[in-house]
């Protein structure tokens, strides 16, 4: 993975120091609140609705063993001890002190991380596939596209103040695994004709008040031009992005009105003033770049042979994981391991200072000290050895991190939603734990087969509920907390936002509504047919008769 050079190192060093004076100055009334608030954004420090919230960047979704240790630590010592991973791939502290930050900050830069750029109308944290780099059908490894950009992002003073914030995702895989299609841009890594290593760039998608999926901007881009053509991108939008109405502030607003071929011109135009540039990318500096991401030595030592396959066959519960949790791996006998943040009676996405230590070792010993942020808002070990897979799965079931429910139904991403976010119109957490516990028969949830639900507790759409299979938002009637149901999302190579289905519903209804929309699903889908397949095949109708078919409610 990537370490810091000095000048990152100087960055982030001179950063805390900037901020501690910052914080110093608000503290005893040389700044007021409406100075401080765009200084504390750009760290990463927001107010919520019971204490401040620091978010903490993993950028590209990485992470080392000393890395997750740090977290840990901080979890401990300056919050309730545990954390929450997010659909950003981020962390977020809920319970931290205001005066406290500066010296968080501080002990982060010791292990070569930040809160720089993680809110505030600037370039949010980079984020790619959690398989990055291992994946089986990677086309290149996007990681160090996404430093490259990274690097050029941090602190670029052109775009600290855009009209709205700014949200890039970088894909390397024949799958899209990264979302692309819901940033404000996305590219997706693509081998022209001729072998040129290039990407498709997609714009102006995003989720939120008004949700949409991202237009092909440029079929093909080769690498080289990726700064110059995302500059051009950027400065058409912080040029014309409206900054009257925070409402109509986001790009795919802009892409909206222009018209794409609009859009396309401005971005053309604008570009051929840089294209061929100083900040054109040199194959050196990819070589430079990728060498990083390189295993030492070029390749990772073969694995031992053992006995994973007679534990498969010895264990149903190991099988199961195995089933759920364990990937295929771009060398034979290395697999990839989800660890699920999904256990019922825990709050989605969130990690005890003790899961997090015990993952750090975890990783050490059997993941070459690397970890992973999904998206899904789990954690993920990307070299495990075949053989090695019983005695991960003990280990990780002693520290609840084996649910077998990756993919599933209960593996629902969440937002905290009105029980920490200020924003929030309704509480999340509570909903998905009903949901949770409704549900919890892994045979039942076996059966139903691959099922994305996501939900969130306002229109900001941090659980991404537009892109679930099942979708639910949090909305506000009358001071009373309802909650909005969509189904047909979807994200990938296929991407969709789903539909309402009709009128909301009181919170205790939730389960209910889910599992009437099963019931159609069971009874309609045809062999090996997922959720969201029969959803685009007998269309909503079905669905809607027999969750708003009935008077009564159980």
């Amino acid at each position: 993975m990537y370490r810091y050079n000095q000048t990152d190192q100087r960055l982030v060093d001179e950063r805390v120091i900037q901020f501690r004076d910052q914080m110093t100055r608000f503290l005893d009334g040389r700044l007021g609140e409406d100075e401080f608030r765009p200084l504390r954004l750009q760290n990463g420090l927001y107010i919520q609705r019971h204490a401040p919230m620091l978010r903490v960047a993993i950028p590209y979704g990485t992470l080392s063993s000393p890395q997750l240790r740090a977290l840990a630590d901080i979890a401990r010592r300056y919050d309730r001890g545990y954390g929450h991973f997010t659909t950003r791939s981020n962390l977020q502290y809920n319970w931290i002190r205001l005066e406290d930050t500066p010296e968080i900050l501080a002990e982060l830069a010791r292990v070569q991380m930040h809160a720089i750029q993680t809110s505030g109308n600037c370039i949010r944290n980079i984020t790619t596939d959690a398989f990055a780099g291992v994946a089986a059908d990677e086309i290149l490894d996007p990681r160090p596209y996404c430093e490259i950009v990274r690097q050029w992002s941090i602190q670029a003073p052109e775009f600290l103040f855009l009209p709205r914030k700014f949200k890039i995702a970088i894909s390397g895989g024949e799958e899209d695994r990264a979302a692309v299609r819901f940033h404000d841009i996305g590219a997706r890594a693509k081998v022209a004709e001729d072998g040129r290593i290039g990407f498709e760039i997609f714009v102006g998608g995003g989720l939120g008040r008004t949700p949409m999926v991202g237009q092909l901007l440029r079929d093909f881009l080769p690498r080289e031009d990726l700064l110059t053509y995302f500059e051009a991108i950027l400065r058409v939008y912080n040029r014309y992005g409206r900054r009257d109405n925070k409402y109509k502030a986001r790009i795919k607003i802009l892409v909206k009105d222009l018209g794409l071929a609009g859009f396309l011109k401005e971005v053309e135009d604008e570009w051929a003033w840089t294209r061929g540039g100083p900040a054109t990318l040199s194959g050196d500096r990819f070589q430079e770049m990728e060498a990083f991401f390189s295993p030492p030595g070029g390749a990772l030592p073969a694995c031992a042979e053992g006995t994973f396959r007679k534990a498969l066959e010895d264990s149903r519960p190991f099988s199961r994981w195995v089933a759920r949790n364990v990937v295929a791996h771009r060398q034979p006998g290395r697999t990839i391991v989800t660890l699920s943040l999904k256990k019922t009676g825990m709050p989605p996405g969130d990690a005890t200072a003790d899961q997090m230590e015990g993952v750090a070792a975890l990783a050490e010993r059997y993941s070459s000290g690397e970890i992973r942020v999904s998206h899904e808002q789990n954690l993920v070990l990307p070299q495990v050895c075949e053989e090695d897979l019983p005695a991960l799965w003990e280990a990780a079931r002693a520290l609840g991190l084996a649910t077998p429910n990756i993919g599933l139904l209960s593996d629902l991403v969440c937002c905290p939603g009105g029980d920490f976010c200020s924003l929030a119109n309704a509480r999340s957490i509570p909903v998905a734990e009903a949901i949770q516990r409704r549900f919890e028969d892994l045979d039942y949830q076996f059966d139903l087969g691959p099922l994305e639900l996501n939900m969130s507790g306002c229109v900001n759409a941090c659980g991404h509920h537009h892109i679930g299979h099942i979708g639910i938002l949090g909305v506000d009637k009358n001071n009373e907390e309802w909650y909005q149901v969509t189904i047909g999302g979807r994200e990938g190579n296929r991407a969709a936002l789903g539909k309402v289905i009709g009128p909301s519903f009181a919170a205790g209804q939730i389960p209910e509504v889910i599992g009437r929309l099963l019931e159609v699903y069971v009874a309609s889908r045809r062999e090996e047919e997922i959720f969201i397949d029969t959803v685009e095949r007998i269309g909503l109708a079905p669905f809607k008769a027999r969750v708003y078919g009935e008077a009564a409610w159980a």
